[in-house]
């Protein structure tokens, strides 16, 4: 077993290799480094909430049941990405078919969806969840509250949560905004 505790920056490989040998704790740290990857797929299919949440089960049920035969670690996130694609392909068509959407193009269900498409959207927006996971953890909350939050949050209120002056919040993020280009371009974005 792995000494050091594992955190959503390690490897897939790393994290995997822990999930097989047992390590509950990898598995929840694998989960929470893809859990928005996957939940991201169905919402791009524009799936109620419920099926988004079933779906996002399936594929970590599939994935756990499935870890040791992966073919390649390397192919993690492809294999989240056609997974979660796939299984949400298929409530949409059964939604449709049950009239449960009948605002939808019914061509559009029909037609195959450009997986790969897909795949290259949902990987750069996880290698930014990637880049963000490894800033200092003040820049990553930051970078959170101003870009991720719905709605952003007023640098006033990022200035308090973070006990700092609201005049020093456009550097900070300047600086916060430099690393993380670095880290994209470390990871190749």
């Amino acid at each position: 077993m792995n000494l050091r505790e594992p955190h959503v920056s390690w490897a897939d490989d790393e994290l995997v290799r822990e999930c097989i040998n047992g390590n509950q704790l990898a598995w929840a740290v694998l989960v929470e480094k893809y859990k928005n990857l996957v939940y991201s797929i169905p919402s791009k299919y524009q799936l109620p909430r419920e099926d988004a949440a079933d779906i996002f089960q399936y594929v970590w049920t599939e994935l756990y049941r499935n870890l040791t035969h992966l073919d390649r670690v390397g192919g993690l996130r492809k294999w989240l990405i056609t997974t979660a694609g796939r299984r949400s392909l298929l409530y949409k068509k059964r939604l449709v078919r049950n009239a449960q959407m009948p605002d939808l193009d019914r061509e559009w269900v029909d037609e195959t969806p450009d997986i790969s498409a897909l795949q290259s959207t949902a990987e750069r927006d996880q290698q930014v969840r990637d880049a963000i996971a490894n800033l200092p953890p003040r820049c990553a909350r930051m970078i959170q509250m101003l870009f991720f939050e719905d709605p952003p949050m007023p640098y006033q209120e990022v200035a308090r949560t973070l006990g700092l002056a609201e005049g020093s919040i456009g550097f900070i993020r300047g600086r916060c905004l430099k690393k993380l280009r670095m880290l994209l371009e470390e990871f190749g974005s």
